[in-house]
């Protein structure tokens, strides 16, 4: 078993709390199939249980009448390969429109793609570095005799996270994705969601449990470790999200009758923490977050969260300790890596209720 961090009695306040040795070979590099056969780790924070399940037994932990909170963003074939002029190899990662045919790109390697440089990643596609960002970040310019998203989508491949030791393959352009994906524009996917199946959802509405949209679209940002030992010197970037006025109306009569809402992702969270005011009303919202929730903030707009598990030292494992509290998140990931749970993006499920 790790030896994980005590901090007392500043636990949770520190980025090095957060961290935890995780054996290579429990990095899930697959997903599990059918999606539903995930394992799932329920933490109960009223009496601090932890029991092991499968996610599709999440139908019976939710109540008729509450309501799951999932984003429907879709992530977009954002990576590209291609090479330099000099015919060195070179990587795009499209994490942004600007306008039509420019983004906002990280790049590799960096120093080589200065502003003027061209990637060619295909006879008809071309890609310019035209300005460096405030964050390192490049602007690109896409040069196409076609359609731009069309383009992309032809030759771009699925943006994969770092830690999946393997190129993707043809599987993961549907595997990589929720059932339940529609706006396209994210370059990772919203991962608690990717273990909900077509039949799943028809029973848990058969229940009576209500099934409530929003969308944010996820950025690489949001993956990046906190380098500074006090995470408020951390910056987030901005991540696009939307609230409808009626998901908004939905989830407040929700809570009205005294049922709850469960948050299906730290998305679903981000977003529905960014509309919710400190009397727990939910409103609508359209536009830019840089929420960075960790302990102690309240988190207002959320009963229940199911979550997948995170990268030590990240934003998203602080995420989790400011719902859980920092103990019993810390006790959650102890647990999970002794029983050789599966983590990351195509790993296993936490459910906290």
């Amino acid at each position: 078993m790790p030896d994980f961090v005590d901090a007392s009695p500043h636990k949770g306040t520190r980025t090095s709390d957060y961290d935890y040795e995780l054996p290579e070979e429990r990095i899930a590099q697959r997903p599990v199939e059918p999606r539903d056969a995930s394992r799932l780790l329920v933490v109960d924070r009223r009496d601090s249980s932890i029991t092991h399940r499968t996610f599709r037994d999440i139908a019976e932990l939710i109540p008729a009448g509450d309501a799951i909170v999932v984003n429907t963003t879709k992530v977009f074939r954002a990576r590209l390969l291609g090479h330099r002029e000099s015919g060195g190899p070179a990587e795009i990662l499209l994490l942004r429109p600007v306008n039509d045919d420019h983004y906002e790109a990280m790049i590799h390697p960096g120093g080589k793609l200065r502003p003027g440089r061209v990637v060619t990643i295909a006879p008809d596609f071309r890609v310019e570095i035209v300005d460096t960002t405030p964050r390192r970040t490049r602007i690109v310019r896409l040069h196409t005799n076609g359609d731009v998203a069309g383009t992309i989508e032809k030759y771009g491949h699925v943006p994969l996270p770092p830690y999946i030791e393997r190129a993707d393959e043809s599987g993961d352009i549907a595997r990589y994705q929720t059932v339940y994906a529609e706006t396209v524009g994210s370059v990772a996917a919203p991962t608690a969601g990717l273990h909900f199946t077509p039949d799943l959802l028809d029973t848990l509405r058969t229940r009576g449990v209500e099934m409530a949209n929003i969308v944010l679209h996820v950025g690489a940002g949001t993956f990046r470790p906190v380098s500074d030992e006090d995470p408020s010197q951390h910056v987030m970037h901005e991540e696009w999200c939307e609230i409808t006025s009626d998901t908004a109306q939905q989830l407040n009569a929700v809570r009205a009758r005294g049922n709850r809402v469960w948050a299906i992702g730290t998305t679903s969270v981000r977003t529905l923490e960014t509309a919710t005011d400190l009397h727990g009303t939910i409103h609508p919202y359209r536009g830019e977050t840089s929420i960075f929730l960790r302990p102690p903030a309240t988190l207002r707009g959320i009963d229940h969260l199911v979550t997948n598990f995170h990268l030590p030292k990240s934003t998203l494992i602080m995420l989790v300790a400011a719902f859980a509290g920092y103990d019993l998140t810390m006790q959650a990931y102890r647990t999970a890596v002794a029983e050789h749970y599966r983590f990351y993006s195509y790993g296993d499920a936490m459910c906290i209720i």
